[in-house]
């Protein structure tokens, strides 16, 4: 690491922080006829549920990669709690839900700093709870969507690399693909488009920019050999599992955002769909000769909880199943095909996070349900045919922007500092030469 690149990040934070003494504090909103303790409690619980799913993916993810790399590729996914929250705090929210700029993206001035949002009269959509808290809530979206894409890379990025690379993705495709998509001014939300909890926001960006940084970085040698790496911490992924499926409930029953029937549905629907999915994976390799395998599962209930998020507030139980079933099936036929190519996604994020969002996202086009959620639209099932292809189309839209512009976002990281490791580090293994750690 050379000087600058050494120093740089530090006095960067150093100047946001100073920079931070001298933003004006204005006095609380008065919300005593508009809040709702109760929707504030469950927001707020469901806040600290959705950050706890990053160190659950810290520890699904470590658990799959080979011994020497368990600390890297922990560290980052984990170091997104610390870099993203300073970011949103900065300018973040204001690009993804800031006084929308041609239904593109935030005005970032409006909460720079988060300045005066204290005082501000809650956000349109969730008229109950402060603001603050609302922004408080869509930052742990924001934390774990860069983390994702970490699985894609592992064992052959560099730390500082991706540090950067997490920074440039929150910036570029992040705030705009959420505020397309959950502002009222937003692109995909005036088409109709509709993303309970972040099927595309989250999963489709995050998994599309893994594929594009799996072809940027090339593959590993392993991969070049055709060496099997056997997975480090199967516990680990064990644990992790159960943190994210977890955390989920907050993730997708939060997304109501506030403690009504709707956040029941999004809960029961998140973990139907968990479990049919977690069965289906492992029955499936069953059915056509393996074992069925504790990583299976695990990988299989990740899906499922992938493909519920955008659908989670708008389908009944029963629908809830078959997304799930279908899900697993989809993602383990995708993670068959790309073992046949010469693409190096490590941990298979893009079958699991942009596949499973992606039929998530068509799924909700399906099975959407005015009966379930009167602000929703009724799918294909029920007649809703435009809505159907508005669905498919946002989706589509998101899929391209987020595969291209995690192509150039990588390029670019790679042109400031470049992402690999040298064939020595990636031997010796990213614990050692990237923290000098090890377990």
């Amino acid at each position: 690491m050379n000087k600058f690149s050494s120093t740089a990040p530090f006095l960067l934070l150093a100047l946001f922080s100073v920079i931070g003494i001298f933003v004006p504090l204005v006095a609380d909103f008065d919300g005593s006829k508009v809040y709702n303790f109760a929707d504030i409690s469950w927001v707020t619980i469901s806040a600290a549920l959705v950050l706890l799913m990053t160190p659950g993916l810290s520890f699904f993810y470590g658990g799959m990669v080979g011994k020497k790399n368990v600390i890297a590729t922990m560290m980052q996914s984990f170091i997104a709690t610390g870099l993203i929250s300073i970011l949103w705090l900065v300018v973040g929210f204001g690009l993804a839900f800031g006084t929308s700029i041609g239904g593109f993206v935030g005005n970032p001035a409006e909460f720079l700093f988060m300045k005066g949002i204290n005082g501000h009269e809650p956000w349109s959509l969730a008229p109950t709870i402060p603001i603050l808290l609302f922004a408080l809530f869509q930052m742990k979206f924001a934390i774990i969507t860069p983390a994702l894409v970490v699985g894609a890379t592992a064992e052959r990025i560099k730390f500082t690399s991706y540090v950067l690379f997490m920074i440039l993705f929150s910036l570029l495709i992040y705030a705009p693909i959420a505020h397309w998509t959950w502002h009222p001014d937003g692109l995909l939300f005036k088409m109709g488009v509709l993303d309970f909890a972040g099927g595309t926001v989250v999963h489709i960006s995050a998994g599309c920019a893994a594929l594009a940084g799996a072809i940027v970085l090339k593959r590993r040698q392993v991969h070049i050999n055709k060496e099997h790496v056997k997975p480090a911490r199967i516990p680990y992924v064990l644990l992790g599992t159960g943190l994210l499926w977890f955390g989920w409930f907050g993730f997708n029953a939060g997304s109501a955002l506030g403690a009504n029937s709707l956040a029941v549905d999004a809960f029961a629907n998140t973990n139907t769909a968990s479990a049919a999915a977690g069965l289906s994976w492992i029955f499936f390799d069953a059915m056509r000769g393996r074992k069925p395998s504790a990583l299976g599962f695990c990988i299989g209930a990740v899906v499922g909880l992938v493909a519920i998020t955008p659908a989670a507030g708008f389908v009944g139980l029963p629908q809830s199943c078959f997304i799930g079933f279908i899900a697993a099936i989809i993602s383990n036929l995708t993670v068959y095909w790309k073992g046949k190519t010469t693409i190096d996604d490590t941990l298979d994020v893009f079958p699991c996070h942009g596949v499973g969002g992606i039929v998530g996202m068509i799924c909700t086009g399906i099975f959407s349900s005015k009966a379930i959620n009167p602000g929703g639209t009724d799918g294909l099932f029920y007649g809703g045919t435009e809505f159907f292809m508005h669905q498919v189309l946002g989706c589509l839209i998101v899929v391209v922007f987020s595969f291209v512009m995690g192509f150039v976002v990588f390029k670019i990281t790679d042109i400031i500092h470049p992402i690999r490791v040298t064939a020595a580090e990636e031997e010796i293994g990213l614990d050692i030469t990237q923290h000098d750690e090890k377990l």
